[in-house]
């Protein structure tokens, strides 16, 4: 004979809905603190990023400045120079002296270019290393910062 179980006899399980409710907000109220969390950071990154990018275009600015400065300083030095050789050409007495004249000219002007490219190239590794400075620190920093996470 075959036993027949019968709503009696067979065990349910009991749902408590209760119990279910809290774990649920209990998952909701984590993912928005994450949430919060992971925007806080965000909102800190992007704040940090302005200001480097804000600090790196001041930079260019001055830089550029520095630059076109030391340009007009050059090329007036040249143009004046240019001047005064063509005074001093129309003031010669003979052909020696134009030759002597030119010969002096452009040992001096070449003199005067080395020098000018020595200038350009201090201003522009200055303007390189400011430029980059405020990234490079705020590089570092987002490293040390993901190190740390």
């Amino acid at each position: 004979m075959t036993k027949t179980k019968t709503a009696e006899t067979v065990e349910f399980p009991t749902f408590d809905a209760s119990k279910t409710a809290d774990r649920v907000r209990d998952f909701a109220e984590k993912g928005i603190e994450q949430s919060k969390e992971a925007y806080s950071r965000l909102k800190t990154g992007t704040e940090e990023a302005q200001k480097a990018l804000e600090t790196t275009y001041e930079a260019v600015r001055a830089s550029s400045s520095d630059l076109s400065l030391k340009t007009i300083a050059a090329m007036r030095a040249n143009a004046e120079a240019g001047f005064a050789h063509l005074e001093a050409l129309v003031g010669a007495r003979s052909l020696s002296e134009v030759v002597e004249l030119q010969s002096s000219f452009l040992r001096q002007r070449f003199e005067e270019s080395v020098a000018q490219a020595k200038d350009f190239q201090a201003v522009t590794a200055k303007a390189v290393e400011d430029v980059s400075r405020p990234i490079k620190a705020a590089v570092e920093k987002s490293f040390k910062g993901a190190k740390a996470a």
